[in-house]
C-alpha cells in the first residue's frame, strides 16, 4: 500500500465497528494545521488578559522640601519654641522637588500635601531630619514634641483617615532605584503611645538615597512619589555621618530586647541620627499651569 498525504477517517455516515471501537479519530494534516495556528492565538489572548493594568503614576501635584543645617540647635536650645525654622545660622543644604502619585493613592497624596503646605495644621517646616540608612534611605516627619525637633501632631479633622494602609493596591510601586518618596509604616519610628489616640496620622515619610534598591521595604510601605528635582541633595543628605553604635552594644541591645526589656526600643532610637542638625528648613506645594506629567517615570 503506498503512502498517502492524509490519515484515513471513516466517513461520518458510517457505522463504528468493533475494530475501530476504542481508537481515536484521526485528522488529517489540513486539521492539524488549523489547530496549531489557532492555539497560541487563544493562549496569548488569555495571557494577556490575566495581566494586571500597571499602577497609574501619573504625576498629580508638586510639592518641595528645603533642607538645612542649624549648627546652634544642640549647643543652645534659644529658638524661640525650639522652631529650627528660625535659626540664623542656617546653612542651605538644597532643594528638593517631588512629583506625586494622586491617582494610584489619592488619600496619601492629599494628607502629604496638607503638612507640606500647612493647611493641616501642623507642617513638615523647622523638624528634624530623623534618621540616614547610608546606601539605603533618610526619614524625616515623625510626629512628638515639637521641642524636640519633632512634628506636632495635626488637627485630628484636618487630614483624612488613611484607609489606604490596609488596601494592597496601594503597595504595588516598588522602591526600585533613588529618590522615590514612600509613606513609612514598618519604618515609623513614632512613640506607641501616640500610635494608640484615635486622632493620629501617620505623616512620617523616607525618600530612597541609592544607589541601589531597597527591596526590604517593598509591600511593607507606601510608595506614593518621586524626586523630580533635587537628587543630588539627596546624595549630599545620604552622605552626611551618622552615629553608629558598636558590635558590643548592638549584642547588648538584642539580648535585652530578647528578654522584654522595652529600654532596648529607646536606645535605637539615636542609632542612625545625622551627627549634623539636618532639618526641613521651608516646604510648600508648587502650583504650575499644568501639574498632570505623564507617567514616564521608571
Amino acid at each position: 500500500m503506498g503512502c498517502s498525504s492524509a490519515f484515513y477517517l471513516p466517513p461520518s455516515p458510517s457505522p463504528i465497528t468493533p475494530h475501530h471501537r476504542g481508537r481515536l479519530p484521526l485528522i488529517n494534516r489540513r486539521s492539524l494545521l488549523f489547530l496549531s495556528s489557532t492555539l497560541p492565538l487563544s493562549t496569548s489572548l488569555s495571557s494577556s488578559a490575566a495581566t494586571p493594568p500597571a499602577p497609574d503614576t501619573t504625576i498629580t501635584d508638586r510639592v518641595f522640601l528645603d533642607f538645612s543645617f542649624c549648627p546652634s540647635y544642640f549647643s543652645s536650645r534659644t529658638l524661640g519654641e525650639s522652631d529650627l525654622s528660625l535659626c540664623s545660622e542656617s546653612e542651605p543644604v538644597g532643594r528638593v522637588v517631588l512629583g506625586l502619585y494622586g491617582n494610584i493613592v489619592p488619600i496619601t497624596v492629599a494628607n502629604f500635601k496638607s503638612m507640606c503646605n500647612g493647611s493641616s495644621g501642623s507642617t513638615y517646616k523647622g523638624t528634624l531630619v530623623q534618621k540616614i540608612f547610608p546606601g539605603q534611605f533618610f526619614t524625616a516627619g515623625r510626629q512628638g514634641r515639637r521641642d524636640k525637633g519633632e512634628v506636632k501632631p495635626p488637627s485630628p479633622s484636618a487630614l483624612i483617615r488613611n484607609t489606604e494602609t490596609v488596601d494592597s493596591k496601594a503597595f504595588l510601586l516598588e522602591h526600585s532605584r533613588p529618590g522615590v518618596l514612600s509613606l513609612c509604616l514598618s519604618e515609623n519610628d513614632d512613640d506607641d503611645n501616640l500610635k494608640l489616640s484615635p486622632n493620629y496620622h501617620n505623616v512620617e515619610f523616607l525618600i530612597t538615597t541609592g544607589p541601589g534598591p531597597c527591596p526590604q521595604l517593598d509591600n511593607r510601605n507606601i510608595v506614593f512619589g518621586s524626586v523630580l528635582e533635587g537628587l543630588d541633595v539627596v546624595t549630599a543628605i545620604a552622605s552626611i555621618p551618622t552615629y553608629k553604635p558598636g558590635e558590643r552594644i548592638r549584642q547588648y541591645n538584642d539580648f535585652a530586647e530578647f528578654l522584654g526589656d522595652g529600654r532596648a526600643k529607646t536606645a535605637r532610637a539615636i542609632w542612625n541620627r545625622p551627627l549634623k542638625t539636618l532639618y526641613i528648613s521651608d516646604c510648600g506645594e508648587i502650583r504650575v499651569a499644568k501639574p498632570t506629567l505623564s507617567p514616564t517615570l521608571p
